[in-house]
């Protein structure tokens, strides 16, 4: 029997992972998306990475914004 029939959700790449941390930050999911993830689909250390590369992105953003207005 093959992994894609056998009921256990495919592990996500790296950039599939980057994607479902973007889309979590904006909090947009779609449920099946997400019970995908619950079920396992996620590796732990690729979400952690994810997460604090968004994080530094986000923050980075924020500086530039911030800098851009206040003179």
């Amino acid at each position: 029997m093959s992994k894609e029939h056998s009921g256990a959700p495919a592990k996500r790449s790296f950039l599939n992972t980057m994607i479902a941390i973007a889309w979590s930050f904006i909090g947009l999911r779609r449920r099946k998306d997400f019970e995908e993830d619950a079920a396992g689909g996620l590796n732990p250390v690729y979400v952690i990475a994810a997460g604090l590369i968004g994080t530094a992105i986000f923050i980075g953003i924020l500086l530039a914004v911030v800098s851009a207005v206040v003179p």
